[in-house]
Formats: C-alpha cells, structure tokens, sequence
C-alpha cells in the first residue's frame, strides 16, 4: 500500500470555494470525494482533476491520498494539516 502526496496552490481542498461559506476539508472518503465531484463542487480546470486523481489511486489499492500546498508538505506528511482523502 501506498500515499499519493499531490501538491497544489492551497493547504487544504475546499468546497465553495471563494464563497462567504467557504468549507476546507480535512479528511475525505472515496464516497464523499464521488459525491462533490457530482454536485459541481471542485472546478474543472482546478481541484477537480487532483480529486480524480485521488479517487483514481485509492481505487487502484493506494492507501491515503494526502493534498496540500507545497509550504505545508511536511506538516501534511504528519497529519497536522491538508486534505487526507482515503478508500473508507
């Protein structure tokens, strides 16, 4: 089993992103992930690609999927901060 570590331009994934009611996320399920990529909630030409990536990976036997901005990589590696996307 393995940890996919994808770098990108924010700490954390967020849903809403940009709005007043702006959501980060800290852990996210395979499901969840499914779901906000359904309902519109990651771009695109943004978010949307890393998530699928993620989905992609954890699908195919990866264990943890991890997603942050390259000042946060080492607090992420440990848990403190990011996006930890994981099969259940």
């Amino acid at each position: 089993m393995s940890v996919l570590l994808l770098s990108t331009g924010v700490e954390q994934v967020a849903i809403r992103f940009w709005k007043p009611d702006q959501r980060s996320l800290e852990r996210v399920t395979v499901d969840e992930a499914r779901q906000y990529l359904a309902a519109g909630k990651f771009a695109a030409g943004s978010m949307g690609p890393k998530v699928e990536a993620a989905i992609a990976f954890l699908e195919h036997d990866g264990r943890e999927v991890v997603i942050t901005s390259p000042d946060h990589l080492a607090d992420a590696v440990a848990g403190r901060t990011g996006t930890h996307l994981t099969a259940h």
